[in-house]
């Protein structure tokens, strides 16, 4: 597979996930907020809510298509010896309080199921002392990586409750096949720089956005901007976010819809003002332009004149009521062609005004598996599906996918 993304909205032709498992069932109301969830999620129907959301994946991906099971390719990865020795070595660098080092070599003589269980439930079989907080946000793939054109920035996690989950990414990388290509292209955040894939927005190969958030430090931005910019990136567009869990990555409040729209909440997208800086480069440095707003920066670096499509419809209540249950976090999975969770109906009833069908999961998957998926500009549809406890855990279509080609 070639991996490679040069927009949002490319025709979606692989992605990585995680459908949920026994980990979200290890978080307790005494957890939930060190863990970083909103609630406590029951697993069962977490899990099928995640799987009818790939049965639409599957239904508009072309037949080469492929939807990847983050958990798979890390038991891949992990059956080398080596592989295990690199991601154990990681884990006893940077978590040294948990003295793991008492436990090197039985770690390191693990299956790899029994390694992937240690990793993500926390548990390690047959011993108590060892145990570990779960991984409940793994759930969120698009974190921890983002593939941009041919390179990929490696994300690194602003909290230790998910630094796990960037450790199993870097070993990814370095050596799962899936990477070899981009391996050489890997843009890494280190030390105590921290950027997560929720705040990394690819408008095209040549300008990306990044926000600078709750969970991407200026640091961070700065290194994966100054990595962006020497892999053929032309222009970074920084965008300054409300500091607070509510806007916690910049795709909670703004993602692309079309080749011509987006989705935005109001209050923090369109009422902010001298919120954006330009970035780019100029021979060895870095030079960093203000511009007024997100909407003139975009029109001005793509040439696009995109419209902004307000989450949550008109009214002030249901703007901020569905922005909180990630009615501004839709994934594209063509240009025109998006999912979000069925509980935001303003932010649907705003897509039909601006010219978008409505179809819920069963009716796309039924029209669609029978009859070949035509894009075009006039064919836009915006698609539902049931989140009622995904949606505890604070993320949307877009927080749960990793994209890792899309079609140019």
């Amino acid at each position: 597979m070639d991996i490679n993304v040069s927009s949002e909205i490319g025709h979606l032709q692989g992605v990585i996930v995680h459908t949920p498992g026994h980990e979200v069932s290890l978080v307790n109301p005494e957890l939930k907020d060190e863990l970083l969830f909103d609630d406590i999620i029951f697993e069962e129907d977490a899990r099928g809510e995640h799987l009818d959301m790939l049965d639409i994946f599957k239904t508009a991906m072309p037949e080469n298509g492929k939807v990847f099971e983050i958990v798979d390719l890390f038991r891949e990865t992990i059956s080398s010896s080596d592989a295990r020795a690199y991601y154990i070595e990681q884990l006893l660098r940077e978590f040294p309080e948990y003295n793991l080092s008492a436990i090197e070599q039985e770690l390191l003589s693990l299956n790899a199921d029994d390694l992937l269980t240690f990793s993500i439930q926390g548990t390690l079989k047959g011993s108590k002392e060892f145990n570990l907080l779960p991984t409940p946000n793994l759930l969120f793939t698009r974190d921890l990586a983002a593939v941009v054109g041919d390179s990929i920035l490696v994300s690194r996690a602003a909290t230790d409750t998910r630094l796990r989950e960037s450790l199993l990414m870097e070993t990814l990388v370095e050596y799962h096949p899936l990477f070899s290509d981009v391996k050489k292209n890997a843009i890494r955040i280190s030390g105590h720089q921290s950027i997560e894939g929720g705040d990394v927005l690819v408008e095209s190969d040549k300008l990306v956005l990044i926000g600078m958030s709750e969970r991407t430090s200026f640091t961070g931005l700065m290194k994966a901007a100054e990595g962006l910019l020497s892999h053929g990136v032309e222009t970074v567009l920084a965008v300054d976010i409300p500091k607070q869990r509510s806007s916690m990555h910049l795709d909670t409040i703004f993602t692309f819809a079309g080749a011509s729209e987006c989705i935005a909440f109001p209050p923090a997208i369109m009422e902010q003002k001298d919120n954006v800086v330009a970035l780019q480069k100029d021979g060895d440095r870095i030079v960093a332009e203000h511009r007024s707003d997100l909407q003139k920066a975009l029109k001005e670096f793509s040439g696009r004149d995109y419209t902004f499509i307000k989450c949550g419809g008109e009214d002030r209540t249901s703007q901020f009521r569905e922005q909180w249950t990630d009615g501004a976090n839709v994934f594209a999975l063509a240009p025109g062609v998006i999912v979000g969770y069925e509980r935001n109906t303003k932010t649907f009833n705003a897509l039909i005004d601006h010219g978008y069908s409505f179809m819920n999961q069963f009716e796309f998957v039924e029209e669609y598996s029978r009859n070949p998926l035509v894009l075009s500009e006039e064919n836009k549809i915006a698609i539902s599906f049931q989140g009622h406890e995904l949606c505890r855990g604070r993320g949307g279509a877009r927080c749960m996918t990793m994209p890792v080609s899309r079609a140019k």
